[in-house]
């Protein structure tokens, strides 16, 4: 699946230091940065954000880090924000997560005083940054920050340094239904092929073709093609329907006619609403009196 493109979320580095910072040295550099100061706390005080965007961690990746963290110790704090009872994660859960695996005790942290809506924002930030959240995180997350902090959407465009139609298009895929979503999720389909998808109005239809898309690896123009295709398909369907609902309307006002008349009348559809009505006479006497009952 193609890597989706990178947002540097503005104002994160006021909110997250940028520069490494070695655990050894750490503790002496207690700086009187705007960044705040870094200490050294035990990692069972520390715990991750319950409204993290991202809910997948890639087990594998984990534990590679887990290495690395015993051979050079963690080289960028976790941020936090002090709940009194505890530390929670702000930013860098997956290293705090990588260093439980490594059986490390303690954890550089810098605490931060941050509202909530800024807790979010850091954590979607920071995922972005990484490029770790899949796609349907990522639309959760703009979805939490517009409904709960009443942002729109351009504003959201703006503070996560994207474009208002990304965010928009991110947003579409909740359109989908839980199980199509979930195929994202696994990446067993891309978010293209799942764009396509919104078009497809019927649930279980919906299911079905991104089944189909998975089972037999179409790309994305080829989806868009089948899902074009089943558009047509619905429409004719429609059309079908429709003439044969007019078509059973017309033979029943041809007979109201009919005996109304007491004479043939003949309802005569063509495209687009488009019709006449024919009313049939055999003498002069017929058709006077044809038209005298029609006025």
């Amino acid at each position: 699946m193609a890597a989706k493109s990178r947002g540097l979320g503005k104002g994160l580095d006021s909110l997250i230091p940028v520069g490494k910072v070695g655990v050894e040295s750490s503790a002496k550099k207690e700086s009187k940065e705007e960044k705040g100061p870094v200490t050294i706390v035990n990692i069972n005080k520390v715990e991750p954000n319950r409204e993290q965007p991202r809910r997948q961690f890639d087990e594998d990746k984990l534990l590679e880090l887990a290495d690395s963290l015993k051979k050079f110790g963690i080289l960028e704090p976790l941020i936090v924000k002090d709940r009194k009872k505890y530390l929670e994660i702000v930013a860098g859960e997956r290293r705090w997560r990588a260093a439980k695996l490594a059986g490390l005790k303690e954890v550089p942290v810098i605490k931060k005083d941050l509202t909530e809506q800024e807790i979010v924002e850091i954590a979607l930030i920071e995922n972005l940054q990484r490029e770790d959240l899949n796609d349907i995180e990522e639309a959760l997350a703009y979805k939490r920050l517009i409904e709960e902090f009443h942002l729109k959407q351009e504003e959201l465009a703006e503070r996560v340094s994207k474009t208002r139609s990304v965010i928009a298009n991110s947003l579409r895929l909740l359109k989908l239904t839980e199980e199509v979503q979930k195929m994202i999720i696994d990446e067993k389909i891309s978010a293209g092929h799942a764009r396509a998808l919104i078009m497809v109005e019927d649930p279980k239809q919906q299911i079905e073709l991104a089944e189909r898309v998975f089972d037999e690896r179409l790309n994305v123009r080829d989806t868009e093609k089948l899902v074009k295709e089943l558009g047509k398909e619905k429409k004719e369907k429609q059309k079908k329907e429709i003439d044969a609902a007019l078509k059973a309307i017309y033979e029943k006002m041809e007979e109201k006619l009919k005996a109304q008349l007491g004479t043939k009348v003949s309802v005569v559809p063509k495209e687009n609403g488009v019709g006449k009505i024919e009313i049939e006479f055999y003498s002069h006497d017929e058709f006077d009196r044809i038209i005298s009952h029609i006025k």
